[in-house]
């Protein structure tokens, strides 16, 4: 930590992964959405299991799953965090489906990245469940909707 706080810039200006080590493990949490809109006929066969790939509601919440749990594998700077839950739904709205992502561990850094991940893959393999009957497809927004824990605490869209 730099003496404005935490920073991923080392003092020469280069791009580093902040040193938590000194930080303490508390229980952190964040929640996601991403946002799909589809034509009406995708959303119908979508949330009716019609799709020529398959039901892709299941896939959805796996790939939120696996994106969350990925991370660190795909966004620099990111520390490999050992979750200890990721829960992921989608939901049908008016324009199409909404995917939230919630995920929790006990660790010395927050999980809101995680969140933010499984939320814009989930919305992604919506995507390429559907593109077969909607390419017009529209991914987001893809935003943090709480996160708690940690030096910060709580914050709530």
């Amino acid at each position: 930590m730099s003496d404005r706080g935490l920073t991923h810039l080392d003092p020469l200006g280069r791009a580093r992964m902040v040193d938590v080590s000194g930080k303490p493990e508390t229980v952190r949490e964040a929640t996601a959405e991403a946002i799909v809109t589809l034509a009406s006929a995708t959303r119908q066969a979508v949330f009716a299991g019609d799709l020529p790939k398959g039901e892709a509601r299941s896939v959805v919440r796996l790939a939120a799953i696996m994106g969350a749990k990925r991370t660190a594998d795909i966004v620099p700077l990111c520390h490999p965090i050992e979750l200890s839950a990721v829960e992921a739904d989608i939901q049908e709205t008016g324009t199409g489906a909404r995917i939230e992502v919630r995920v929790r561990t006990t660790g010395r850094t927050g999980v809101e990245m995680d969140a933010l991940t499984g939320a814009a893959l989930g919305a992604i393999a919506l995507y390429d469940m559907g593109k077969g009957l909607d390419r017009g497809a529209e991914i987001g927004p893809v935003r943090l909707l709480h996160k708690a824990g940690g030096r910060s605490g709580e914050w709530r869209r």
